[in-house]
C-alpha cells in the first residue's frame, strides 16, 4: 500500500504545482497588453507569393522593459511565412513599461 499512496501523492503535487504555475502564467499574460508604437510591415516572400500560400503566423515576443524586442517564439503558421513575420516583429517597439513582458502577435498574409 506504501508505494501506491506514494505515487498518489507525487502525482497530486504535480497536478498542484502545474495547475499554480499555470494560473500565474495566464494572469501574467493578461497584465501584459502594452502598446505597440513603431509596427513595421513584413515582406511578403517571393516563394510564398508564387505559391498563393496566406495565412497567419503566431508568435510570442518577449519584450525588454524599454519597449525593444528581446525574443520571439513561433506559435504557429506556414513555414514560408515564419521567418518573414520575424524579422519585421524583430523592428517593432512597444510602449516603455516597469518591466519585461510577453506579447502575443499574429501577422496575417494575404497574396493579394
Amino acid at each position: 500500500m506504501l508505494p501506491r499512496t506514494t505515487i498518489a501523492i507525487l502525482a497530486l503535487s504535480s497536478i498542484l504545482v502545474f495547475t499554480s504555475t499555470f494560473s500565474s502564467a495566464q494572469q501574467e499574460q493578461s497584465e501584459t497588453k502594452r502598446k505597440v508604437v513603431t509596427r513595421v510591415v513584413p515582406a511578403y516572400p517571393d516563394l510564398a507569393r508564387r505559391m498563393n500560400v496566406r495565412g497567419t503566423v503566431k508568435l510570442e515576443a518577449v519584450v525588454a522593459s524599454n519597449g525593444n524586442v528581446k525574443s520571439l517564439q513561433v506559435r504557429g503558421g506556414h513555414p514560408l511565412l515564419t521567418e518573414a513575420a520575424q524579422n519585421a516583429i524583430l523592428k517593432w517597439r512597444w510602449e516603455p513599461a516597469s518591466h519585461e513582458t510577453r506579447e502575443p502577435v499574429e501577422v496575417r498574409f494575404d497574396p493579394r
